[in-house]
């Protein structure tokens, strides 16, 4: 979704929702009920839609009617925001595609980077600092390209999703995107798994695999931590990279390929080739364009719109969205993530839990190790815990003594 239409009818602040709005990302055209009908939809291919309740009522009143207009205008997700009220309130209608928003009166940044966050229609990089949109700015030109990726960064920073944003900007979108974990197949497997095999290669064979390469022919193949992989291994790789065609294994005859390969690594891999376990042929030959994500702490601008996707995973989607609180939020956004996104996910998984499907405040949030013990004597004390029953424990079982005939 690039583009999205702001109604400005009874929607307060609607140059703010549109400035935030362009920030991430999108084309916004602002316009009013009045004019909606002069727009000419056959610019776009579809469009996000955002009015005010008061808005959406004018347009259900029209003989066209609400769905009607959204169809016209090609508007795929539709955002109704209604008045801001002392909670935010979050329902979604039509099968996922309109979302119906009642910002909290204190929290106009966490529904608008929600609003965001719905709107893109295929959920790709959740963003919103501006390193990260320079980062995918470069890695959508060279999307354009089909030239080696060599993606390097600390675990658990996305690189797997700037892969993807690579594959999906790229003319192989419509084709396979293929992820093989280096680190996590044994060596001895590693090579079938890549190449492919014929029946009766090796102890096992039984019936031919075409391997990875072969089965990602014509789209995208994402080797993650290619440092990994063993030396003789990383010559066949090059061999490959070079000629375009694999040979399976128990086979003499090669098979041509055409595969956009990306390497992910999260070591500094010229000390890889300095140390002798990383071939330097095979670094110059997949290090053709590098790309490098950040940490989490250096992009605090990503941790809002990050934290939302997280939420909607792990809570069933955006219509059962609990609430950051703006001090959960600053929170969020002051501490370092040593474990990056991985470590995120887990303290928001944990505040759902704690939080029963409310506001997530700070209190909800175990981060360090006091939090928990301060989380531990909040329940100790709160008046549920206090009224639970004292636990029963069963009496010992006797033992009698087997009487001696």
């Amino acid at each position: 979704m690039s583009s999205v239409i702001c109604v400005t009818d009874g929607l307060a602040d609607h140059e703010a929702w549109a400035t935030h709005l362009h920030m991430r990302g999108y084309e916004t055209i602002m316009t009013d009920v009045q004019a909606l009908g002069s727009l000419k939809s056959d610019a776009w291919a579809r469009c996000g839609l955002l009015v005010s309740q008061s808005a959406a009522k004018k347009l259900a009143s029209d003989t066209a009617g609400f769905v009607g207009w959204c169809r016209r205008l090609k508007a795929e997700r539709i955002i109704v925001l209604g008045e801001a009220g002392p909670h935010f309130e979050v329902k979604g209608e039509f099968n996922g595609s309109v979302l119906r928003i009642r910002p909290a009166v204190n929290g106009w940044r966490f529904a608008a980077e929600v609003a965001a966050r719905f709107l893109d229609e295929e959920q790709g990089v959740a963003v919103g600092d501006p390193s990260t949109f320079n980062l995918l700015r470069l890695a959508r030109r060279v999307a354009m390209s089909d030239v080696t990726v060599m993606l390097v960064g600390p675990t658990g920073t996305g690189k797997e999703v700037v892969s993807r944003f690579l594959h999906n900007s790229s003319k192989r979108k419509r084709e396979p995107f293929i992820a093989v974990n280096c680190a996590a197949v044994p060596d001895s497997m590693l090579e079938a798994v890549l190449f492919g095999y014929e029946r009766g290669a090796f102890t096992g064979a039984h019936q031919p695999n075409k391997g990875i390469f072969r089965a990602a022919d014509g789209g995208t193949l994402l080797l993650d931590e290619v440092s990994e992989m063993a030396l003789p291994l990383q010559a066949k790789f090059l061999r490959v990279l070079q000629e375009k065609e694999v040979t399976p294994l128990g086979s003499t005859k090669a098979v041509p390929v055409d595969v956009r390969v990306i390497a992910t690594s999260n070591r500094y891999m010229l000390d890889e080739v300095k140390a002798g376990r990383f071939r330097e042929d095979l670094y110059y030959r997949i290090n053709v364009f590098p790309l490098a994500t950040q940490a989490l702490s250096a992009r605090p601008g990503d941790i809002l719109p990050i934290s939302i996707s997280l939420l909607s995973k792990h809570s069933g989607g955006f219509s059962n969205l609990p609430e950051l609180s703006e001090a959960a939020i600053e929170k969020l956004e002051g501490y370092n993530w040593p474990g990056n996104v991985r470590e995120l996910e887990n303290v928001l998984q944990r505040a759902i839990v704690l939080a029963g499907g409310k506001e997530i405040d700070v209190d909800h949030l175990m981060i360090d190790p006091q939090d928990l013990v301060r989380v531990h004597e909040a329940l100790r004390n709160s008046p549920d815990f206090l009224a639970m029953p004292a636990p029963v424990v069963a009496p010992a079982p006797v033992r009698r003594k087997a009487a001696v005939a």
